[in-house]
């Protein structure tokens, strides 16, 4: 664990910023509430598209099918896709966490249209800029999606499983589901699809897909100190770009 409790020390004071930052508490209206989600929606999307950036490199995904690469880091990254991708909500039904996280905005009130406009033009052709910047994206979500995909089309899976593992949605800590909580108290407001996906997201990527994750990145940096350093360098930018995100996100 030498390498991995390397980097965790090093982006620690940067983590540690983000988590026990005072703009959490700016968080007290539901105005507050949805400009945060309207910010965050993004970072769950380009999760979304890292997790499967990496499931392409990890595993195979053409026809006719060969075995790509080694088991073990195919079955990790299986794994994480099975319940990143079609998990359930809070009624059983199957979902993927994005496809939740919008049940989620709808119900607050939050504005989907914006998102889910820019990925249609995306996903027709537009580059990420253009289809962002013509659907209004907040200039701090263009900056952190832009430099997701610049990691994916790297095409060196372990940069896309470091920012993945050290980098991604475990920086939202367990305080936050009691701000929502509180919201609800003061405006009399239910949001419980949200505090169910928080609490999802506690349960599942704080605990299993994070230990999945690090055994991925250790699989595929390997004994190879360039790797590392890469893996570090990686992580460090993924974190600093969140900040400013995070800062856009908790702005009233």
């Amino acid at each position: 664990m030498n390498n991995i409790e390397a980097i965790n020390g090093i982006v620690a004071p940067v983590r540690k910023q983000i988590v026990e930052s005072n703009t959490y508490k700016n968080i007290q209206t539901t105005e507050a509430l949805r400009n945060f989600m309207e910010h965050h929606v993004y970072a769950v999307w380009d999760f979304m598209s890292l997790l499967k950036g990496l499931q392409r490199h990890l595993t195979c995904v053409e026809v006719p099918w060969v075995p790509v690469g080694d088991a073990q880091t195919r079955y990790l990254i299986n794994e994480i896709v099975t319940g990143e991708e079609s998990d359930v909500d809070e009624h059983g039904v199957r979902k993927s966490h994005f496809e939740l996280y919008l049940d989620a905005m709808s119900q607050s009130g939050a504005d989907t249209s914006t998102v889910l406009g820019f990925i249609g033009d995306f996903i027709r052709g537009e580059s990420l800029e253009s289809a962002a910047l013509k659907n209004g994206v907040p200039k701090a979500a263009l900056d952190f999606m832009t430099f997701t995909f610049s990691i994916i089309n790297s095409g060196k899976p372990h940069l896309m499983a470091a920012i993945f593992t050290f980098g991604r949605e475990d920086l939202i800590p367990d305080m936050f589901l009691s701000i929502v909580k509180d919201i609800e108290k003061n405006t009399g407001k239910d949001y419980q699809t949200f505090r169910y996906y928080l609490e999802r997201h506690i349960e599942v990527d704080g605990d299993h897909h994070s230990h999945l994750a690090i055994e991925m990145t250790q699989r595929l940096c390997g004994d190879d100190p360039l790797k590392w350093e890469e893996a570090q360098q990686a992580v460090q930018q993924s974190l600093s770009i969140r900040a400013r995100l995070w800062d856009a996100a908790f702005s009233v």
